[in-house]
């Protein structure tokens, strides 16, 4: 029986995935694999069984992903899975930032107690008045599952649509339109603009990216969106862009204490993958990878191990998670030799500092041979299918 801790509420369309083998619901003191969506999990000491983590969603902010590469513990997410949703909300941002609709909502909410509301409507709203999208010239930061979407949608609606990833695959760059015009850097980006909008994570580059730098090489009232991270934007710089009417609106979907309540600024609380839809794609495909991982030890969309996938051709499998270093490999299969152990088929691949090598044997893997890999030094963990 393997164990499935959940730290938050996890959709039932991707729960139905498992069969009666797990036990859904454990403590996870006790858990092999754990999935969660928005729970902190920092400060959470994981026990000896646990293997995996599955991330009901694309950030990985919540869990400390370096610590569980070095303790064998492998952190998947679930990419493109509620892009859709995001995109949706992208494109109603937009219209915020452009339009004030917020404002006018907010204003004429307040008209309660005027004798005529429809004639002060009438008097009131020029205050209102926002530029429309078409022709406008829009700069999408991260073409992954979202941004192109997004691009893609934006273009659909008659923007001019410029955009920037330094990290495009292949397979989102077919799924681009032709109309897309590829930025070069950031910057340009910046100084092209009317509108940004924002896809990437939270990293160590993409912190406070824009800034008082950044906020200077734009076009006066540029509208900006933001339903990536809080911190990819310093507030304070922000304040200042919008106080000097460099920026005309921000919108956000990671309200703070600093953004709430602001002038030009419109805070949507963490809506982007809030849709029954993303909930349940998010679920199914976290669950999914979780299950091929824990009965196949094949890896797909970890962000802290290199993705594994190779086909069952013996009884069994070992996977061993190890350091990205010389020799090990070589010592690995030593261990085997020495055991009487003969690979059948096998497969390694390194993710920056991480490795795993998957190798498949019709020999009896006993207790012993998974103790003589696991004191290889550089060895994190040894799992055996």
């Amino acid at each position: 029986m393997k164990n499935i801790a959940l730290l938050n509420k996890i959709g039932a369309t991707g729960l139905k995935k498992f069969d009666t083998s797990y036990n859904i619901g454990c403590d996870a003191a006790d858990a092999h694999a754990i999935m969660v969506r928005s729970a902190a999990m920092h400060d959470m000491e994981f026990g000896k069984s646990l293997v995996a983590i599955a991330r009901a969603g694309a950030g990985v902010n919540n869990i400390p992903v370096d610590r569980c590469a070095e303790e064998g513990i492998v952190v998947f997410n679930t990419p493109g899975a509620n892009a859709n949703g995001v995109k949706e909300l992208t494109m109603a941002a937009l219209l915020l930032a452009s339009r004030n609709i917020a404002g006018g909502i907010s204003w004429a909410n307040g008209l309660s107690g005027e004798e005529d509301v429809a004639k002060a409507v009438e008097k009131g709203k020029s205050a209102f008045v926002g530029p429309e999208l078409m022709g406008k010239t829009l700069g999408v930061i991260g073409l992954g599952a979202i941004g192109g979407l997004v691009a893609n949608c934006a273009n659909s609606l008659g923007m001019k649509v410029i955009g920037c990833d330094p990290f495009l695959t292949v397979d989102n760059a077919w799924h681009l339109s032709r109309s897309i015009i590829k930025a070069n850097s950031f910057d340009e980006i910046f100084e092209k603009s009317d509108y940004i909008t924002v896809h990437v994570p939270s990293t160590k580059d993409t912190k406070g990216m824009f800034n008082a730098r950044a906020f200077s090489i734009m076009k006066d009232g540029v509208r900006i969106v933001n339903l990536s991270r809080a911190d990819l934007v310093n507030i304070s710089d922000l304040k200042a862009a919008i106080a000097d009417g460099k920026v005309a609106s921000y919108v956000t979907d990671f309200p703070t204490n600093d953004t709430i309540n602001c002038d030009k600024i419109v805070c949507i609380p963490h809506l982007g993958a809030s849709t029954p839809e993303s909930e349940d794609n998010c679920a199914s495909m976290a669950a999914a990878e979780l299950i091929d991982f824990l009965e196949n030890g094949n890896i797909k969309n970890s962000v802290n191990y290199p993705n594994i996938d190779l086909p069952r051709t013996a009884a069994h499998r070992i996977l061993v998670l190890h350091d990205n270093a010389p020799n090990l490999l070589t010592q690995i299969s030593g261990a085997l030799s020495n055991d009487g152990i003969n690979i059948e088929s096998m497969l390694n691949r390194s993710k920056g500092s991480n490795a795993c090598s998957a190798l498949e044997t019709n020999n009896d893997v006993t207790a012993d041979t998974i103790a003589d890999i696991t004191a290889i030094d550089g060895v994190r963990r040894v799992l055996v299918f």
